[in-house]
């Protein structure tokens, strides 16, 4: 495994120092700076390692118990394994099986997958995927048939969502994309499009939702393709492909969070604003991942990563930062490794992205300081 670059980051996160990577050779990074504090000019040195090269448009990334990872490919419908076993290009990657259920086209297809909790009992993962009516969510055991759970997911050549993570609750979180050019699904109460809905394993709302018997969790969404928790047990999600603002939101029960009415902040007291918002031709982010105080999204449009630092109770803390901007070109998948570490991948193989003769990749984001390393 070779080490494709050292990177500078400013931010006010603060970890501990790195253990051995994945492979057992620690990263070789300078000394970092010290912080002075949340809007400090002090420089904090990140590390990233290739993990895997030649991939065709990667989408979702779940871990299994092993350490290894189960990658989806939007296009092709395959899942991958990657890992925990290495090669000479680094991690192995492993064809798992090739779904015939999919449908790709524009953004749709193969897209998010999850691992059940009870994997080690169950064998289940979970998957989202497009087919030519209708988006929906599955559950299958590892080279069968995919068995649908929940359906009616609004299609649209764009907006499809596609996210799946189960929370710290136990209940399966599926993103969805409004599926229209006019934003109507969204604020409508019927409608599973630019909704986060929160279900059983078996496809059924979830107790406790906002509305009995309805999977709805938060709404007024563009198009969510990144969720994640914080060790307060706080939600995130990434806002994708609005006109104005790319945003990333503190997701909480029953929330309404403006599309289409709003695009980035607004004043309608009805309506959530943003934790924060970017241009959108500096974000158009997919993916969200937290390690520790910092939150983390990757960008297809604006091929970087941001980060952010929250507070306890989980407001903004300082300015948000950018990492790998350009470097990799078009980002899409993010996820927190058990390690502690990211793992980030490219989406050059699409429309929009400039493919190198590596892409797509899977690369592991390592900070100098800390947290990410950690067994």
């Amino acid at each position: 495994m070779t080490l494709a670059a050292v990177l500078a980051l400013t931010t006010a996160c603060s970890f501990g120092p790195p253990d051995p990577d994945v492979a057992g050779q620690p990263p070789n990074l300078p000394t970092p700076s010290v912080s002075a504090g949340p809007d400090s000019a002090a420089e904090r040195a990140a590390a990233v390692t290739v993990l895997a090269k030649r991939l065709e448009v990667p989408w979702g990334m779940a871990f299994l118990p092993d350490g290894g990872a189960l990658v989806t490919e939007r296009d092709t419908a395959r899942i991958l394994r990657v890992g925990p076993e290495t090669d000479a290009e680094g991690l192995k990657v492993v064809e798992v099986q090739r779904l015939s259920e999919p449908e790709p086209g524009g953004d749709g297809g193969l897209l998010g997958i999850a691992v059940s909790p009870k994997f080690d009992r169950d064998e289940t993962v979970f998957v989202y995927y497009s087919t030519a009516k209708d988006n929906r969510v599955a559950k299958l055991k590892l080279k069968g048939k995919p068995q649908p759970i929940l359906t009616g997911i609004p299609r649209s050549r764009n907006d499809n969502g596609g996210q799946l993570a189960f929370g710290p609750d136990g209940f399966l979180y599926v993103t969805t994309g409004d599926g229209t050019t006019a934003g109507t699904n969204a604020q409508n109460p019927k409608s599973l499009g630019g909704k986060i809905l929160r279900i059983t394993a078996a496809g059924k709302p979830a107790p406790g939702n906002p509305v009995k018997d309805s999977p709805v969790w938060s709404s007024g969404h563009r198009n969510v393709q990144g969720i994640a928790w914080d060790a307060g047990k706080r939600m995130y999600a990434g806002e994708s492909g609005q006109k104005i603002k790319g945003e990333l939101n503190l997701i909480q029960k029953g929330k309404n969070y403006g599309w289409p009415a709003v695009d980035g902040d607004g004043t309608d007291a009805k309506f959530t604003n943003p934790l924060v918002s970017w241009p959108i031709e500096d974000s158009y982010c997919s993916s969200v991942a937290v390690l520790e105080s910092m939150i983390a999204t990757a960008c297809l449009q604006g091929q970087r990563l941001w980060m952010v630092d929250v507070t306890g109770n989980g407001t903004l803390l300082g300015r948000p930062h950018a990492l790998l901007e350009g470097e990799y070109g078009r980002l899409r998948g993010l996820i927190a490794a058990p390690d502690g570490s990211f793992w980030v991948s490219t989406s050059n193989q699409e429309d929009g992205g400039e493919p190198g003769p590596d892409d797509d990749m899977i690369i592991r984001l390592v900070f100098s300081d800390g947290g990410a390393g950690r067994s």
